[in-house]
């Protein structure tokens, strides 16, 4: 018979070794840009061809687009990992780098980082409700490893009853 803690073990540790590679990784995204040859509009690459539009040059829009994705990638993992109270907080910035995301791959907006906050409370609002789907699938486990935390903890040292 499989001992089926033993297995949650094991797809907790790979879940929690993904998030941190995620990590540790998406910051070198932004650095990306660098390895693109600075004058070429166009660059071909195996998903299709990049075009620079708006920014012209394809390093200044990956640049662009790598400056927002970074940070909203990160805010997302933050918000679906963390157990406490505040993390509803970091919806508002989360909300801000998506417009913003949007708003440079989107070519007919001149500059990226002036858009009027009240263009945000659509895409809050859609994102909310994922991001809470997404959370209440992912809270169950995160209470679940607090819970066993916790029981291991009084295995290991438990408390008397009756016993000053």
């Amino acid at each position: 018979m499989i001992n089926p803690m033993k297995n949650d073990r094991k797809t907790s540790l790979w879940t929690g070794s993904i998030i941190m590679l995620l990590v540790i990784f998406i910051p070198y995204l932004l650095y990306i840009h660098q390895k693109i040859p600075e004058s070429i509009e166009n660059y071909e690459t195996v998903f299709g061809v990049i075009k620079g539009g708006h920014y012209i040059r394809v390093q200044t829009y990956i640049y662009f687009l790598l400056s927002k994705f970074v940070p909203l990638s990160l805010l997302i993992i933050w918000f679906l990992t963390n157990k406490h109270w505040w993390v509803h907080a970091i919806l508002i910035p989360t909300s801000v780098y998506l417009f913003q995301l949007i708003s440079v791959i989107n070519d007919s907006e001149k500059y990226a980082d002036e858009v009027d906050f009240i263009y945000t409370v659509p895409i809050t609002a859609a994102i909310i409700v994922i991001l809470y789907f997404l959370r209440s699938k992912l809270a169950i486990y995160i209470l679940a490893l607090d819970l066993k935390k916790e029981m291991d903890q009084n295995m290991k040292n438990p408390k008397k009853i009756g016993k000053d």
